[in-house]
């Protein structure tokens, strides 16, 4: 598939086949905008290529928590967060080696540490931590509440003001998801809800600023010097948490953290900047609301959770709300 080779093309391409990386536009006062909502409309192939790529992170995305329950069988948490965030390192830094990339600029390392520390350690430690004591379920509440958080993000970092149909759209689906997703697990407050909540904070800072760093360079990149930067504190990390904590590997642990290190950390990761780079991060951030219900399906599946009637109606009020936001 072209849109997902792009995410490996040289250096000079960017996002959709451009001739070279678009740079974030500045005003007067140099203050940076995000072009993209107005550049990319329902009918340009950058728009549909970047929908695409955002689509498909979401669905690698909505793996992740049975993935991490299906890891935390056998290792502890933050032996599962800091074991994935090395095993993608060594992939992420494999292919920055084949392909030669250059170091980024010294004015990309902050949004790059941004990157790190929100979606690369904090989302996946906080989220971990609560899964000892939350249903995947039950966690679903934190990504119903990232495509909001996203935007209102993105809106502060780049100067992007979305329409008000497209925030009553974004505040009908979340509520939508959240309300699912709490009368799912019962409606009753965990420990892990402050986890969830942190969780919630500092990925939604680190997609945005990622999104942000895709219009500038290539989308996996990004997230490939973020796991890169992470290494000195992730291989330590990892070395002590497998010590302290008790490992019983099994077909499910090493699946869970395969799919933890590969496919959300690192290839979920790169489509997704690669879509928000192409469409915008606020729109891109509006299919994620239909992660919560992926992840119920894939709890239903792959953790033999049980789900309720409610699912085809909150389904169907979420793709409604997703369309909205897509022409708001």
């Amino acid at each position: 598939m072209r849109a997902q080779d792009s995410a490996t093309a040289d250096d000079t391409i960017a996002v959709s086949g451009a001739a070279g990386p678009r740079r974030d536009a500045t005003d007067a006062a140099g203050t940076a905008h995000d072009p993209a909502p107005a550049a990319a409309t329902a009918h340009d192939p950058a728009a549909r290529s970047g929908t695409l790529l955002a689509a498909l992170g979401v669905v690698a995305f909505s793996l992740t928590f049975p993935g991490t329950a299906w890891a935390l069988e056998g290792l502890g948490p933050w032996s599962v967060t800091t074991c994935r965030v090395v095993l993608a390192a060594l992939v992420a830094g494999s292919a920055l080696l084949a392909r030669r990339a250059a170091p980024p600029e010294r004015r990309h390392w902050p949004g790059l540490l941004v990157v790190a520390a929100g979606v690369v350690v904090g989302f996946p430690l906080l989220t971990t931590l609560a899964l000892q004591t939350s249903t995947t379920s039950h966690a679903a509440v934190v990504v119903g509440l990232l495509p909001l958080t996203t935007a209102v993000f993105s809106a502060v970092r780049t100067g992007a003001r979305p329409s008000r149909r497209f925030w009553a759209a974004a505040l009908t689906g979340a509520a939508v998801v959240i309300g699912f997703a709490v009368q799912q697990s019962g409606g009753t407050p965990t420990t892990g809800d402050l986890y969830l909540f942190g969780a919630l904070l500092v990925c939604a800072a680190g997609y945005a600023e990622g999104g942000r760093l895709a219009r500038s360079m290539p989308g996996w990149q990004v997230i490939g010097w973020a796991l890169v930067a992470c290494v000195p504190v992730a291989v330590p990390g990892a070395a002590i948490a497998l010590a302290a904590e008790p490992v019983h590997l099994g077909g499910h642990t090493v699946a869970g953290l395969l799919w933890l290190a590969v496919g959300s950390q690192f290839v979920g990761l790169v489509v997704w900047y690669r879509g928000m780079a192409a469409i915008g991060v606020a729109r891109a951030s509006q299919l994620q609301l239909a992660q919560p219900l992926l992840t119920l399906v894939w709890s239903v599946l792959l953790l033999g959770e049980h789900i309720g009637p409610a699912a085809p109606i909150a389904a169907v009020a979420v793709l409604v709300c997703i369309g909205v936001t897509q022409r708001g």
